[in-house]
């Protein structure tokens, strides 16, 4: 006896995505404090584009030793806040697989001041860091790290910031 014909297609319900807001307001579960994250800061002169980023590159303690990952994220950038949630992790298509842990590089090309970063997990919780950023001096500067109140917000990552990673545009000197 042969299956009956479906008379419509049935639909597959998308994964829900949680927007910034949303995370911020939303409470996590309790559980034990584990640094999963590693928030790096640095200048970077792409040559080929002759333009000077900021670059906020994070990535995860663990490492991946069979696929590449790299980390899912989504940016909000208000006035002096930029939101940064972390959606999870995505495969690269890779031929050649190397034991790295999973990363991802922003770059941001007109900071100047204080700046408050935001790393958002998918379960709300939320660490943030305070950062003064001066491309006339060559500096960036952590003011701060702290974790918002918020019931079972723990830490989750550390903000460092690399004076070994900078790297400008070489002036040109004319004799």
């Amino acid at each position: 006896m042969p299956l009956k014909k479906p008379n419509e297609i049935p639909k597959i319900p998308k994964t829900r995505r949680k927007s910034i807001s949303a995370l911020k307001k939303a409470i996590p579960l309790k559980k034990k404090t584990e640094i999963e994250f590693e928030v790096r800061f640095f200048f970077k002169y792409d040559g080929a584009l002759r333009k000077q980023f900021y670059v906020i590159f994070i990535n995860t303690i663990k490492e991946f030793s069979y696929l590449n990952y790299e980390v899912a994220v989504e940016v909000a950038r208000n006035k002096d806040v930029i939101d940064i949630s972390l959606q999870g992790l995505n495969m690269k298509h890779s031929y050649l697989v190397e034991p790295r842990s999973a990363y991802k590089e922003l770059l941001f090309e007109d900071l100047y001041g204080e700046y408050t970063i935001n790393l958002i997990k998918q379960d709300g919780s939320i660490n943030t860091a305070i950062l003064n950023f001066n491309i006339f001096k060559k500096e960036m500067a952590l003011v701060a790290e702290k974790i918002p109140p918020k019931k079972n917000n723990s830490r989750f990552c550390t903000f460092i910031i690399e004076k070994d990673y900078f790297t400008f545009q070489k002036s040109e000197t004319k004799k």
